[in-house]
């Protein structure tokens, strides 16, 4: 089954599951959650820490702009982008 046909059947408009922790210093949830909201396209959107660790979780189908806005802010860990496609599929992320 085609990526297209998937969406269309199932609604799901946003392929990757990326999730990752950002360590740094001065990190604010509410500056990352307006640039998520206005730079990147996407759902599901949960920004959650304190200045110093935050935790991202995005479904898009672009998890590398995800990735370099977040590795601007700090070091990036614990790095996980899942292929919700293929996953419903039966097949791994």
């Amino acid at each position: 089954m085609a990526f297209n046909d998937y969406e269309e059947e199932d609604e799901l408009k946003y392929r990757y599951d990326t999730q990752l922790l950002i360590e740094g210093k001065n990190l604010d949830e509410e500056t990352i959650k307006t640039y998520f909201n206005t730079k990147l396209v996407g759902n599901c959107l949960l920004v959650v820490g304190d200045p110093e660790l935050i935790k991202i979780h995005f479904h898009t189908n672009e998890p590398w702009k995800v990735l370099e806005y977040c590795a601007s802010l700090g070091e990036i860990f614990d790095i996980v982008v899942e292929d919700m496609v293929r996953q419903s599929q039966g097949e791994q992320g």
